[in-house]
């Protein structure tokens, strides 16, 4: 039994880095609304602003592109809400939504919801067995009927599996014909060099707990030139796009974050990338019929920390609570209804059967991840497994 805490769940959030911490706590007992216009409303307007400037500059967007939300769900809600409404507002033919079928919850959701709520037409599209979108299925998707695409959705990465998606095809398919494209790079900002300018997406959804900042706050980013139609009315805050009080600690924390992310994701990737390889071969090694889901480890088309194991004859809800028993955290990375554990919808639409898709662990290493992390998972592996295979016959 270990006496500490072996964390491989960074994919679900990661401890705040020291430099967040202390950029939050210095503004924590500042008073000053940043929407007020006396000198301590003004502070706080300046601790946001310069945020605002050191995000910009990391991501390759403009200050003023930045909208402040208060995480990636929100995120995802305000771009494919918004600019869906938008869109349909100036041509009533744009009522179809093109995603992948891997998308997050935060993303399948609200589009579940356009569709019952709005009559939007989503098209799911699929995935090859790697889960990267078919760019081929893609642009026939496209093709079929530009005109009527009110906008375009494809994470940069997926949080299940890894696979970082084609998002310079989508861009370069969907510019054809001036629809305009959304990418959650929750995933992906600080693992992977995500330049927002650069890429030539409309919208991206980053959020702070997922690069070392504070829960609670997050960010899209959008082009100026692109109308969003607002969830929420208010004060007008944040171009009159997401109304409420914004908060300046956490804003602050975010920004910190954000910056040695993207300064450090280089670094990060390659130390990060080897504890994953060893993590990967080191179990398939000793449970061998144990097998990697997504890209292979040196294709460059997965995320560094990723690491999503399938363990035949098992469930990973069991896999999940007997390492969890020896102080080992990680993931299935798909959902349990009322106790019943649900296949994941990324690995169905990998092609993988309802078994494959229920008998895998994805374990996700990040800044705090050592050599002594990998071991304890590599010690524990064998035991846990052969009591996961007991209780599943």
């Amino acid at each position: 039994m270990n006496d500490r805490t072996v964390y491989l769940d960074h994919a679900a959030t990661t401890p705040m880095v020291p430099a967040a911490v202390e950029a939050m706590t210095a503004h924590l007992l500042e008073v000053g609304n940043p929407s007020s216009l006396h000198a301590s409303g003004r502070h706080a307007r300046r601790v946001v602003e310069e945020a605002r400037e050191t995000i910009a500059q990391a991501l390759d967007c403009r200050p003023g592109e930045l909208v402040f939300t208060s995480g990636g769900t929100e995120a995802d809600n305000l771009a494919l809400k918004g600019v869906y409404w938008s869109r349909r507002a100036a041509d009533p033919r744009r009522t179809r939504i093109l995603a992948t079928s891997v998308e997050h919850h935060a993303v399948l959701d609200p589009l579940h919801w356009l569709e019952e709520a709005e009559g939007a037409a989503v098209w799911s599209l699929p995935v090859d067995s790697q889960g990267r979108l078919d760019v081929d299925a893609f642009r026939a998707a496209v093709e079929r009927d530009p005109g009527s695409v009110a906008l375009i959705s494809v994470m940069w990465a997926n949080n299940e599996v890894g696979t970082l998606q084609p998002i310079d095809e989508v861009v370069a398919i969907a510019a054809e014909h001036g629809i305009p494209v959304h990418t959650d790079a929750v995933q992906a900002v600080g693992s992977v060099p995500v330049a927002f300018a650069r890429s030539g997406v409309d919208a991206l959804t980053l959020t702070g707990h997922k690069v070392g900042g504070p829960f609670g706050v997050g960010a899209l980013v959008v082009r100026r030139e692109l109308d969003v139609t607002p969830l929420v009315h208010g004060g007008g805050q944040e171009r009159d796009i997401r109304s409420g009080t914004i908060d300046p600690p956490a804003i602050a924390g975010f920004a910190a974050a954000v910056e040695l992310a993207v300064k450090q994701q280089a670094e990060h990737a390659g130390r990060v990338g080897a504890l994953r390889d060893d993590l990967v071969r080191r179990v398939i090694q000793a449970v061998p019929d144990a097998h990697l889901h997504g890209p292979a480890l040196d294709s460059g088309e997965r995320l560094p920390g990723n690491a999503h194991l399938g363990f035949p004859g098992c469930e990973g809800d069991s896999l999940l609570m007997l390492l969890d028993a020896r102080g080992i955290e990680c993931s299935t990375g798909s959902a349990c209804s009322a106790g019943v554990p649900q296949p994941s919808h990324v690995l169905l639409a990998m092609g993988r059967d309802d078994e494959a898709a229920r008998h895998s662990l994805r374990f996700s290493l990040g800044h705090t991840s050592t050599q002594d992390d990998v071991d304890a998972v590599v010690e524990a592996i064998v035991p846990v497994v052969e009591r996961a295979r007991a209780a599943h016959r």
